[in-house]
């Protein structure tokens, strides 16, 4: 995804041995605008001037090395927009009752704090009412399968989560801390978890690779009283749900008798080939690098065996070539270059394309445009982009509101249609099948879809008053 940004250039320019139009030159080439220019230090020989520079995020690191690679150019420093706004982390926590004296002080603390400890002791319910624990979940990762970086490790997955703790509480007002763990043990995490459960209302899982994911998760979910949800699986299976919702209405089928490919079984691909199932597909193909997955072949990939047990009905032999043969939707969570124009052509009329490998789709928006009536990538510089941020602020305010003991298969049908429901039916065409993650009704809608179906589904510990 290519996203532009504003970087301020330090440079200290000889004016022996370089000119100022050999670094406006530079710049431009590499694929740099110059919108300001300021003047910090000015001598006989030597120049120091700041150079503000707007630049893909793509062209950042090559324009870097061009002005670098001039002669009499020093570049001193640089710094940028996305850096700045990570300075000392994205986040930071204030009291919600200020301390000013000393009557203030032994009520927040010692001794009056021993009542509401003694309280808690004889009710751990109350837990919820006079703690964070209402309002609080986790993120957590081991940093293992980071965006498309892959395993970078604990301390460079920070700001991803705590990107994702922005978002919760920018939202929908939930508050997230970021925990990354230094072990990918799977026993290690779940001992963790387990661990630092009681401070909070539900654990968000995210970035951590397959197959692995699988077992932490399923692990926690039996163990724990509180709700789990691996994001990079079931958020990803239920905003593509609510994307393939609504297409459906546009070209008219249904979703029991269409035929769906994915391509891509890895946590992604098996959280959504479970979430269509549970939607009515009735004829679902999963492809992977061994090709079509079938039921009676045996996988040691926890994952995949699931997989082929509950899909292609027909066993249907062959790699995506065969899958693809008459099929009304192709979904790629994958890689990119994997799907082709010849693919398409050999698809049902009006098919319909969700390419969600980043950076780069399994192919590209340009190249299916002809052969398509439905489009939709992970990314934002095109429409239709299928966005995790649609589901989890949304589902996690609905299931702390009514403290759910877990989040069902149920609920996330709920949270999809909910997703759907905010594109209004006079709004909805190819170029606007799902809603923008701005777009305030989405989170009041799932929040709203969440709790009913909590309810409805006994996990519910709490029914809010507009529910009762």
């Amino acid at each position: 995804m290519s996203i532009s940004t504003s970087a301020i250039l330090r440079i200290e320019l000889d004016k022996n041995t370089a000119s100022f139009v050999d670094l406006v030159t530079s710049i431009s080439q590499a694929g740099g605008d110059i919108v300001a220019i300021d003047v910090i230090q000015e001598g006989k020989e030597k120049t120091v001037r700041d150079i503000t520079v707007t630049i893909t995020d793509n062209d950042y690191e090559f324009l870097l090395d061009s002005v670098k690679s001039i002669p009499g150019i020093n570049l001193k420093h640089v710094s940028d927009r996305t850096f700045l706004v990570h300075l000392g982390g994205k986040l930071e926590i204030r009291p919600k009752t200020p301390v000013k004296n000393r009557d203030d002080l032994s009520r927040i603390y010692t001794p009056g704090v021993a009542r509401v400890c003694k309280a808690i002791h004889e009710d751990p319910n109350k837990a919820y009412s006079l703690t964070i624990k209402r309002n609080t979940i986790a993120v957590v990762s081991d940093g293992t399968a980071v965006l498309g970086l892959g395993d970078i490790g604990p301390e460079a997955a920070m700001p991803v989560m705590e990107g994702k703790a922005v978002l919760f509480k920018q939202l929908a007002d939930v508050d997230a801390f970021p925990i990354c763990l230094d072990t990918k043990d799977p026993n290690e995490i779940v001992r963790i978890i387990k661990g630092i459960a009681p401070s909070f209302g539900g654990i968000n899982l995210e970035d951590i690779s397959s197959p692995r994911c699988f077992e932490i998760e399923r692990r926690l979910r039996e163990e724990l009283s509180i709700p789990v949800f691996h994001d990079d699986q079931h958020g990803t299976a239920v905003v593509i749900l609510a994307g393939l919702l609504n297409a459906l209405k546009l070209v008219g089928k249904s979703i029991d008798r269409i035929r769906i490919v994915v391509v891509g079984v890895g946590a992604a691909g098996v959280a959504c080939c479970k979430m269509l199932l549970t939607a009515g597909v009735k004829e679902l193909l999963a492809v992977d690098l061994d090709g079509i997955l079938c039921p009676d072949v045996e996988y040691s990939n926890e994952g995949w065996k699931w997989v082929a047990s509950h899909t292609n009905p027909n066993n249907l032999q062959g790699g995506l070539s065969e899958a693809i043969m008459g099929a009304d939707v192709f979904i790629g969570l994958s890689r990119k270059g994997i799907m082709t124009v010849d693919h398409l052509c050999q698809m049902e009329v009006d098919p319909i394309i969700f390419a969600m490998a980043n950076p780069e789709p399994e192919i590209s928006p340009e190249d299916a445009a002809p052969y398509v009536r439905v489009m939709a990538t992970g990314r934002s510089d095109y429409p239709n982009q299928i966005n995790n941020v649609l589901c989890f602020p949304g589902l996690f305010r609905g299931v702390l509101d009514c403290r759910a003991a877990e989040i069902n298969e149920e609920m996330k049908l709920a949270a999809a249609e909910a997703i759907a429901s905010a594109v209004e039916e006079d709004e909805l065409n190819e170029l606007y099948i799902i809603p923008s993650i701005f777009n305030e009704k989405v989170v009041q809608h799932v929040r709203a879809a969440v709790i009913r179906t909590a309810i409805e589904t006994g996990v519910a510990k709490r029914i809010p008053p507009e529910y009762k």
